[in-house]
């Protein structure tokens, strides 16, 4: 008591109680500015412009992607009330160099492509390895054909940067006639290559952002998922002594030790609908514990009860499947679909195809149409497969992106009743998690 009165005395409270209230009312009137101030103040932590974003999200307000002509060093906030992400926030750009390219950017007008703004930046400050970061971060998106054309063309455009540098610095004309101004005006030339795999453009952005800001790895899933999980996140309700089935995306993880002394975790899977926390008591932990890393999709059986400390949910794990377990888990079948124009090529590789993945439970089905006829065939049970994303991808090739498919039962991901044995157990961890 004498240490509150002293160390929080009336002035310092009335002090106190005066910022509080004004970070309060600007954050009610003015969001968007508010949150872009905040940002650009923790923007050295990651984890922290991580948590603001949330927040953001929460809020209502769009966070925008990192703009090589429309960014500034820090957040910024657009006419349209949108928030624009700041290019000091992005690992691995320096703020020097950053600095250097807002300002050409503002002296002499918006990057054309990649090779404008390689030739007019100073290449010792924004370096290589500068230009990799903001490509990954998605900052040239606007003035390129996709990040992977972008990244394969770099070293070309470093390279004519510096040719451009060297003959502007010799005072000597272009060997066919050109100043450098006129080379500086020439049209770039991209040799467009296709665009990375989905899960690799946006791990670009997780290490150079600190999240996934224009996707979600769960987005590609979402339409097989919902074929076997009981809802999203967002939709979920305590159960009483019921199983469900989610899925989502590890955002946090913690390990603790029981009363007992054994091991065991707390989860939280984020599927874009919502999160939700997941005790993994001492039993499941052993099993599971290889597959709680930190952004790797899941795939959850458990029960869902109130949490009387925060007032929403909380979710109890039974069974941990990754994303192939899981389609072994639930998949009736794989259906491989043809006709007369695949139909020749994938037969005669599809014993080749499917030989290194004999080792699953997964049957197989292949419908053959043509004008005159069509015909079903399920495949004997030694064709059984586990049905990996490589041999998925595989077959793709062979058939077609939409005539390679998993089946799941109907209700396969439909609540049902807690196994006997399960509630003797959860009582037990329950208490010696204390």
């Amino acid at each position: 008591e004498k240490f509150a009165g002293y160390g929080f005395n009336k002035s310092h409270s009335a002090a106190y109680a005066l910022v509080s209230y004004q970070t309060m009312w600007l954050k009610a009137h003015y969001p968007a500015a508010f949150m872009a101030a905040v940002l650009s103040a923790d923007m050295d932590n990651t984890d922290k412009v991580v948590t603001l974003i949330d927040e953001c999200n929460a809020m209502g307000l769009k966070v925008v992607p990192p703009n090589v002509n429309t960014s500034a060093h820090k957040f910024t906030v657009r006419d349209d009330g949108a928030v624009v992400y700041g290019l000091g926030a992005i690992k691995g750009a320096g703020e020097a160099a950053i600095n250097a390219m807002v300002e050409e950017g503002r002296a002499r007008g918006p990057f054309r492509d990649l090779f404008d703004l390689c030739r007019r930046i100073d290449l010792k400050k924004a370096n290589r390895r500068v230009l990799e970061a903001l490509i990954r971060g998605g900052a040239f998106d606007r003035i390129g054909p996709n990040r992977a054309t972008l990244m394969a063309a770099l070293p070309q455009a470093l390279k004519l940067a510096e040719q451009d540098n060297a003959t502007t610095a010799s005072g000597v004309d272009d060997m066919f006639g050109f100043d450098s101004g006129s080379l500086a005006a020439s049209p770039a030339s991209y040799e467009v290559v296709p665009e990375w795999e989905e899960d690799y453009r946006l791990l670009g952005e997780k290490e150079t952002l600190g999240l996934y800001l224009t996707g979600h790895p769960i987005n590609q899933l979402l339409e097989e998922l919902g074929q076997f999980t009981t809802c999203r996140i967002v939709d979920l309700k305590p159960t009483r002594k019921q199983i469900v089935v989610i899925a989502g995306l590890i955002i946090a993880s913690r390990t603790m030790n029981t009363k007992r002394g054994d091991r065991m975790a707390f989860i939280t899977l984020d599927d874009r609908s919502g999160r939700i926390e997941i005790a993994v008591f001492s039993d499941a932990y052993q099993r599971y514990r290889d597959l709680l890393a930190k952004d790797k999709i899941l795939v959850v059986e458990g029960e869902v009860g109130h949490d009387d400390y925060s007032g929403g949910i909380k979710m109890q794990a039974n069974e941990i499947y990754d994303i192939e377990q899981a389609r072994e888990r639930y998949a009736k079948r794989l259906l491989i679909q043809i006709d007369e124009k695949t139909g020749e090529v994938l037969l005669a590789h599809l014993e080749r195809t499917l030989a290194p993945f004999r080792e699953g439970r997964c049957p197989i089905r292949v419908d053959y149409r043509n004008r005159a006829a069509e015909a079903s065939v399920d495949l004997g049970a030694e064709w059984s497969v586990k049905p990996t994303q490589e041999l998925l991808h595989r077959l793709r090739q062979l058939a077609g992106e939409v005539n390679v498919k998993l089946e799941y039962a109907e209700g396969a991901g439909n609540a049902r009743p807690v196994p006997a044995g399960n509630v003797e157990r959860r009582g037990r961890a329950m208490a010696a998690q204390g």
